[in-house]
């Protein structure tokens, strides 16, 4: 029998969960996380795969990622709903793509032009178009990815780089006396040019803040790099899932480190340049 002052539910009003207030995860909004206790302030808020995340930094330093789940978190010792703070309203002035270039409105794509950018794989051109995306194709550059750099002699050779025609690549772990570096002296010419970053992965060109950890983990020689980082930052060893969290947190060239930005910008430079006769 059902109570009429209940209706179809038959728990008591005063004995129902009621729904957690909403409040805006700000930075620097000192909040508990209620499953595990760590209380920190808050540094970033993103969506990623796995839904929307907070990252807390403890009075330590110490940063920690959590899911943003309903009554997740204690505010002054209150259950709490965090949510995505609102976006603030856009500042006057032009509108910035996320390179920092001043954005064209209504700017269509220009017809590819014969240059590219070729990158080493998939998360370098994945990076690459996040933040560059819409200068490249105002520019009509096209970038592709090699699958590594040991055939890049022969695509270099197929390309046939001339006037009018030039390649630009970018390598990871360009260093001297490195196996990297050799195949780029092999290939650079007046229409191709050869760039690189330190890194062995492009992942670390990412700052560690904008993924809300500390520093990217050391991992010894012999171990896959990125399963390896995946081990260390407790993260799921899922190279494609953890890719899809760090790209997730990048927003702009402010995520990005110097030593990539820099590159980037002189392969589009050098593409794009016009030659003179």
């Amino acid at each position: 029998m059902r109570s009429r002052q209940y209706g179809p539910d038959l728990t008591p009003p005063w004995k129902r969960q009621q729904p957690a207030p909403e409040v805006p995860a700000e930075r620097d909004l000192v909040v508990e996380e209620a499953a595990t206790g760590f209380c920190g302030a808050v540094v970033r808020c993103e969506k990623t795969a796995e839904g929307l995340t907070v990252t807390l930094e403890d009075r330590f330093g110490k940063h920690r990622v959590f899911p943003m789940v309903p009554r997740g978190f204690l505010l002054e010792g209150r259950v709490v709903t965090l949510v995505r703070p609102s976006a603030p309203a856009p500042a006057a002035g032009p509108r910035l793509t996320a390179s920092g270039s001043i954005a064209v409105p209504g700017a269509r794509a220009r017809v590819a032009r014969e240059s590219r950018i070729y990158v080493e794989g998939r998360h370098d051109a994945e990076l690459v178009e996040r933040v560059w995306g819409d200068d490249l194709r105002i520019e009509g550059v096209v970038v592709e990815y090699l699958q590594g750099v040991d055939d890049l002699p022969a695509i270099v050779a197929e390309f046939a780089p001339g006037p009018g025609r030039r390649l630009g690549v970018l390598v990871d772990h360009l260093l001297p006396g490195t196996k990297e570096h050799r195949i780029a002296e092999r290939v650079s010419g007046d229409a191709v040019l050869v760039v690189g970053h330190p890194y062995v992965d492009v992942w670390q060109a990412v700052k560690p803040a904008a993924v809300g950890i500390g520093a990217w983990p050391q991992v010894p020689r012999g171990e896959v790099w990125k399963e390896g980082v995946c081990r260390r930052l407790g993260w799921p060893v899922d190279p494609p899932a953890a890719w899809r969290r760090i790209l997730a947190s990048v927003d702009s060239y402010r995520d990005l480190d110097p030593a990539l930005l820099g590159r980037v910008e002189e392969l589009i430079d050098f593409v794009t340049a016009t030659e003179t006769p």
